[in-house]
């Protein structure tokens, strides 16, 4: 069965983050085996169509699970303006191998490829991880919000114009929340 991954965020990064969240009717875990980590990173264009690593059953989710809540404790300290922990990110970082090359197309075109070892669960997610550090240390943390419905937990950047995004998604909580406002209006 496959899972449908949550996209809404405008980050890969905020969408790692929001593959364990909760909304007002659930809690949910999509990265709780190995193939759906391999099918998020497909997902969001970290692994390409090849044949992912075999690892030890179970070993990839964990991988992934760990990094994020690395990834999820810096964020939450980033924007709470708190010195931000990095070790548990750099620990992925330093296991983390890949080199850059330069590769022509048939047509002449050039491109930099990013070639990334995937021997171990950790290098396989280093893609991830370095996407992570990337947007901490570059990132504004002004335009990255929680959905403003208390019951999501849900995360994103805002990169509308007037950078005056409150929710996760229309559909999923502005509406909902919208309506019961209007409702509550309405019995005062």
């Amino acid at each position: 069965m496959s899972v449908q991954f949550l996209t809404l965020s405008d980050h890969s990064v905020l969408d790692f983050i929001n593959t364990a969240a909760t909304d007002d009717t659930r809690s949910y875990e999509h990265l709780a085996t190995d193939t759906q980590v391999v099918e998020w990173m497909r997902t969001h264009q970290f692994a390409g169509a090849a044949v992912a690593p075999l690892f030890d059953e179970g070993k990839l989710a964990h991988a992934a699970r760990t990094l994020r809540e690395a990834i999820r404790n810096a964020m939450f300290q980033k924007k709470a303006g708190r010195r931000v922990n990095i070790e548990p990110l750099n620990a992925f970082l330093n296991l983390g191998q890949y080199r850059v090359t330069l590769v022509r197309h048939a047509n002449g075109q050039l491109r930099i490829a990013h070639e990334y070892d995937c021997a171990t669960p950790e290098q396989f997610l280093s893609q991830i991880a370095n996407a992570s550090a990337e947007l901490l240390a570059t990132g504004d943390f002004n335009l990255i919000r929680k959905c403003a419905s208390d019951a999501c937990s849900l995360w994103f950047l805002d990169r509308t114009k007037a950078h005056r995004r409150r929710w996760c998604s229309m559909a999923r909580c502005g509406n909902r929340l919208k309506v019961a406002n209007y409702r509550a209006r309405r019995k005062a």
